[in-house]
């Protein structure tokens, strides 16, 4: 249930006021100030607080319009304060029931010229901003650019993905630990902050549906600051048609062109004393975006997918007996079932396989009847080219086939018209009963709680790309924070051996969240035929190893998430709990360790029969996995040996 409390409005006469205008989360933490200036040009400031610890100096927002002078000075006509507490629940999140308590202050701003009123927001969790832009002076319609200033105290430490360049994948890329005025032109969000021994925070966007993307970059504003500014649009285009990376110019002028009243979306803080605690709280983000907008989502279903991966009847007959007995939801026909997906004369209302990756035969017709006698979704895979040829056309065909869903695959991202187009999509999908993986650059920022057959998207180096323990490390508290992220889990391929162990791959379903969670991506089912044409990398065939049955049992949606541990690439533990049971999961880094699993956050007086998964060369399998079962209670502490790049996964039964 919501509750609201809107105070009386305050009057404040002067824009000459030093005073500043406060609103401070519910725990009393947190604290946004707004500083009033009578100074044209330096744009709206602000500060921000964790308790005693400074998270902002005098920092700043500027926005600029051609047809709206933005610049100031501004007086503070009113101020509305706005208090929430409330929770609502989701059965496509890491939580089956979010808080979701804030208190709010909407400042009206007026100048000479123009009048805007900018939205704050504290949580418990973190602070949040925006701004809100009325017709005014006859005008309806304005374009506009943003650029924000964030300026600390110190030159703290930041994870930062690779500088946005020609060709260079930035939400897939690597991350760095550098300091904060070494940062490079398009750092992606969320931008993860060390800031002292118990300050964490992470800088990331809330509800951008149609607006240009924030990215970030060393500022100008003092000795250590951070710029935040938005994409330009694009233009012409050639893409990579290995990578999917896009090559354009950004387009001099206006970045964004609103019609008014319009609401950016919002400029989160999150933060927390740990990196766990920020991961823990990250439905901040989901917060801040609109309620679910689908009247009956009960056709939204999570699951786990195969990638079927010979395109053949054959192949997909055996790919939807495996999913139907290993408890699995989705079968995912992949690039090459409706010719050369790179090609923009490929047709995506016809299955007319691409040559080079399968000689068939293969009838989806029969494929999408049989997957239905046995419960089973289909999804397929459509390239940005066809998708935004075809959209309105594929949408009922597919309805009228009996597919599930679809993934989008190398969409563009970045401006405006991106963006539009991309929610857009989702939304028309979800009006025929489609869910939607998004894959290659986009990342999440909430849009999923509105529309949730946004299943899952991609926006990160996952498994195709053979990561690393170490790096995953990395993306379990830098990207993850953002949301879901469909990693592409490998198992029987050979680049496990380089990534880590068989044991940190079973880890990844559960550290990894997706509701819809890809596994085995480059395997197939024992009944599947021989193909090896290299396009699909070193496909192997599923075995029947006994560690298989934690893939078989572990959900892809919960209802509790705890983090354990979180040493941000070396270390981390999470725990999740679906009804009474749990499943845990453990990735190692690349040193050696003890680790210790403190159970308290067990219920009281229950009893869990408990199975241990853990790495073990000693074990006569291809996977080497030793499974070990025993009783865990509240009061248990277990002590593993764990090696460098293994891993250890538990799921434990409440008796």
């Amino acid at each position: 249930m919501i509750k609201k409390f809107i105070q009386l409005t305050i009057l404040i006469s002067s824009c000459n006021t030093s005073k500043t205008i406060d609103v401070t989360s519910p725990d009393g933490e947190k604290v946004f100030s707004f500083l009033p200036s009578s100074v044209s040009n330096e744009g709206i400031k602000f500060i921000a607080r964790n308790g005693k610890n400074t998270i902002f100096l005098p920092s700043s927002l500027k926005l600029s319009s051609p047809d709206l002078d933005l610049r100031g000075p501004f007086e503070v006509e009113k101020i509305q304060d706005t208090s929430v507490r409330n929770t609502w629940h989701s059965k496509y999140s890491e939580l089956s029931t979010i808080p979701d308590n804030y208190n709010q202050i909407k400042i009206f701003l007026k100048s000479s010229k123009a009048s805007l009123n900018l939205i704050c927001r504290a949580y418990n969790e973190g602070i949040a901003f925006s701004y809100e832009i009325l017709p005014q002076n006859g005008i309806d319609e304005i374009g506009i650019d943003e650029n924000i200033q964030y300026n600390f105290d110190q030159d703290y430490s930041v994870w930062s993905t690779p500088k946005r360049e020609k060709n260079v994948l930035t939400a897939q890329g690597l991350y760095r630990k550098i300091k904060l005025s070494q940062l490079e032109k398009g750092c992606e969000r969320p931008l993860l902050i060390e800031m002292g021994d118990s300050l964490r925070i992470a800088l990331t966007e809330a509800k951008l549906v149609d607006y240009a993307r924030t990215s970030f970059q060393a500022g100008t504003t003092s000795q250590y600051s951070i710029l935040s500014t938005i994409d330009g649009k694009l233009g012409k285009m050639m893409q990579d048609t290995i990578t999917g990376a896009i090559s354009a110019t950004r387009l001099e002028g206006v970045k964004v062109h609103k019609t008014l009243p319009f609401q950016s979306p919002w400029r989160v803080v999150m933060v927390g004393k740990n990196v766990g605690e920020l991961l823990e709280n990250n439905y901040i983000i989901q917060n801040l975006n609109d309620p679910c907008a689908i009247k009956d989502a009960s056709w939204i279903k999570p699951g786990k997918m195969l990638r079927e991966t010979t395109l053949t009847t054959k192949g997909a007959y055996a790919a939807i007996d495996f999913v139907a007995s290993h408890n699995m939801q989705y079968v995912l026909f992949d690039a090459g079932w409706y010719g050369n997906e790179m090609d923009n004369a490929s047709d995506a209302t016809t299955p007319t396989l691409d040559s080079h990756r399968s000689k068939g035969p293969f009838d989806l017709k029969s494929i999408v009847s049989y997957a239905k006698k046995n419960n089973i979704g289909i999804i397929l895979y459509v390239n940005r080219r066809a998708l935004e040829k075809q959209l309105d056309e594929i949408l009922p065909l597919y309805k009228k086939w009996g597919i599930a869903g679809i993934k989008f695959g190398f969409v563009r991202v970045g401006d405006q018209d991106a963006s539009r187009w991309l929610h857009m999509a989702i939304k028309k999908a979800a009006q025929y009963g489609l869910v939607v993986d998004v894959h290659d650059e986009y990342r999440p920022t909430g849009f999923s709680r509105t529309y949730p057959n946004l299943l899952s998207q991609e926006g990160i180096r996952g498994d195709e790309t053979t990561i690393t323990n170490h790096n995953t490390l990395i993306n379990m508290f830098t990207r993850m924070l953002a949301g879901a992220a469909d990693n592409t889990i490998c198992y029987y391929n050979s680049r496990v051996e380089k990534m880590g162990s068989h044991a940190s791959q079973l880890a990844k379903s559960v550290c990894i969240f997706s509701p819809l969670q890809s596994l085995y991506w480059y395997d197939k089912p024992a009944a599947s035929p021989e193909k090896i044409d290299g396009l699909w990398g070193d496909t192997r065939h599923i075995g029947n190893e006994p560690e298989l049955e934690f893939f078989n049992t572990v959900p892809t949606t919960w209802d509790e998430t705890k983090v354990l541990t979180a040493e941000i690439g070396e270390i981390g533990i999470i725990a999740r709990r679906r009804g009474n049971d749990w499943w845990i999961g453990g990735i190692n880094g690349e040193t050696a360790r003890d680790v210790e699993v403190d159970f308290s956050f067990l219920k009281k007086g229950a009893n869990y029969a408990a199975k241990i998964y853990t790495d073990d060369e000693k074990v006569h399998t291809r996977t080497h996995v030793r499974i070990k079962a025993m009783e865990i209670t509240k009061s248990a502490k277990m002590t593993l040996n764990i090696k460098a790049n293994n891993g250890f996964v538990m799921h434990l039964i409440q008796q």
